[in-house]
């Protein structure tokens, strides 16, 4: 049998059909939409897993009557506004004129018996800034170091893929203090609040690692062996050397009934008690 017989054995070869036949001028601008959709939908859930991982808000945490509210509101409204303690979460956001941009500010109770709330808000932080009263802190510093030591394990314990938020402790109310000729009331009330909370911590630490119940922590709570406070070199408690990452430190203050300040300014060169705190915020 010849060449020719079998090709007509075989029959006509297929047609293949081009992609490009089958998308008509009627169907381009259909399958354009729906590109871009799918373009938008990939886009808002890398946005938000970022988000997720990175957190969007700070939290301002610390022991009760440590000033916490009297800073959302001079933040927030430019007033500071006599306050009580708080047994509610207050959030509110502020205006960081410098970028143009604004950040939500979560402000967590004190007391005892609510302060743990904090935990609900870890997912959303960005940073968290511990609130510490320096003008009573030599009188409460273990209760002080047992609330910060709650956070510290907090950020210690978040999972790998959760980007550790920033963690800043703010020595308040520090216009309460006396400078000195050589150092300024707010570097007193740094200095102070870090001595006290490091000796307090290294108590925690060192009693914790002996198996042995601290004050302020329940049987529960001694019994979850709560940790956090590892440190670098000898192991002693000191911030410098805490393996949760760096800890900032800022002394602040406000003054009930002004108007704030802001930053400073040619007639403010040195802005109001607020200034290190809104650098603070403006640099995350």
């Amino acid at each position: 049998m010849d060449d020719n017989s079998n090709v007509a054995a075989k029959g006509p070869e297929p047609e293949v059909i081009s992609p490009a036949s089958v998308l008509t001028s009627q169907m381009l601008p259909l399958v354009a939409i729906v590109l871009a959709a799918l373009l938008v939908a990939v886009s808002v859930l890398l946005a938000r897993r970022k988000s997720a991982k990175k957190g969007d808000a700070v939290i301002l945490a610390g022991y009760a009557d440590a000033g916490k509210t009297a800073i959302l509101t001079t933040l927030a409204y430019q007033q500071t506004l006599p306050t009580h303690a708080s047994m509610q979460t207050n959030a509110a956001l502020v205006a960081l004129p410098s970028s143009r941009k604004a950040i939500r500010v979560i402000d967590v109770p004190g007391h005892p018996r609510i302060r743990g709330q904090f935990q609900e808000h870890m997912s959303e932080a960005k940073a968290l800034a511990f609130v510490v009263d320096s003008s009573t802190v030599s009188r409460n510093g273990a209760a002080v170091a047992e609330h910060l030591h709650m956070i510290m394990h907090a950020l210690t314990s978040l999972p790998p893929s959760r980007e550790t938020p920033s963690l800043l402790i703010i020595a308040h109310k520090c216009d309460l203090l006396k400078g000195t000729a050589t150092a300024s009331a707010e570097q007193l009330a740094i200095n102070r609040v870090r001595s006290i909370l490091e000796r307090e911590l290294e108590k925690r630490r060192v009693s914790l690692t002996n198996g042995v119940a601290v004050e302020g922590l329940g049987a529960e709570e001694a019994e979850t062996e709560m940790g956090g406070l590892e440190c670098r070199g000898n192991g002693e408690f000191k911030f410098a050397e805490w393996e949760g990452g760096e800890v900032g430190f800022i002394g602040t203050s406000v003054a009930v009934g002004k108007a704030a300040l802001g930053s400073a300014d040619e007639k403010h060169p040195e802005g109001d008690g607020l200034s290190p705190l809104r650098d603070w915020l403006e640099s995350l």
